[in-house]
């Protein structure tokens, strides 16, 4: 059993939670709006960790982590949302958000981070499809650098398979809705600290 954290310890975790999308810059009027409604809902008090599977409550936060290597990243066949996804998984109480990219890279893919985490790059609130559909998770994308020549352990029981794909190549049909407004996102990003832009190919 997990220990119950205490009300100064979740008031500081709710604090550092809102503090993480703050510091997001929305993209556009989409993300606007999912921002806006994920602080309201921080501050509303209602819980913000799942506490029970598959949904319970039924809105809880996650945090995404893209595994990136150049103009590459790492996608994993999720078996129960039917998807390409980037790897994620829930924010246990009690836990901040990155610390979640931390256990989760290792719990499904068995790599530990070669650098600091740092602040997540976008936000979404996204209804689920899948074998667990219909309820919402309000998700923080986080960036991990990795060397895609490595082999790649992953959760046999979570995922059907996993694969690196070109971004232009990412298969935005069969993806999470907003993977093609984080491609978006990060090219601009890239372009910003003068990385090689992401051009989508044509034709």
């Amino acid at each position: 059993m997990k220990q119950r954290v205490s009300s100064v310890s979740a008031a500081a975790i709710r604090a550092a939670i809102r503090g993480e999308v703050e510091l997001i810059v929305p993209l556009d009027e989409v993300e606007r709006t999912h921002q806006a409604e994920a602080l309201t809902w921080i501050d509303s008090g209602a819980p913000l960790c799942r506490t029970a599977k598959p949904a319970t409550p039924p809105k809880h936060l996650v945090s995404y982590f893209a595994v990136v290597d150049g103009d590459n990243i790492l996608l994993v066949d999720h078996k129960s949302a039917q998807l390409w996804l980037p790897p994620g998984g829930h924010v246990e109480p009690g836990e901040h958000p990155r610390e979640t990219v931390v256990r989760e890279l290792f719990e499904e893919l068995k790599v530990r981070p070669k650098h600091e985490i740092a602040e997540p790059l976008m936000l979404t609130c996204t209804t689920t499809v899948g074998l667990t559909a219909g309820h919402t998770d309000v998700s923080l994308w986080y960036l991990v650098r990795a060397d895609g020549t490595s082999s790649v352990e992953f959760d046999r029981e979570e995922f059907a398979g996993v694969q690196w794909f070109e971004f232009a190549d990412v298969p935005l049909h069969r993806s999470d809705p907003h993977i093609g407004r984080f491609l978006a996102k990060l090219a601009c990003a890239r372009k910003c600290i003068d990385f090689r832009v992401y051009e989508p190919k044509t034709g």
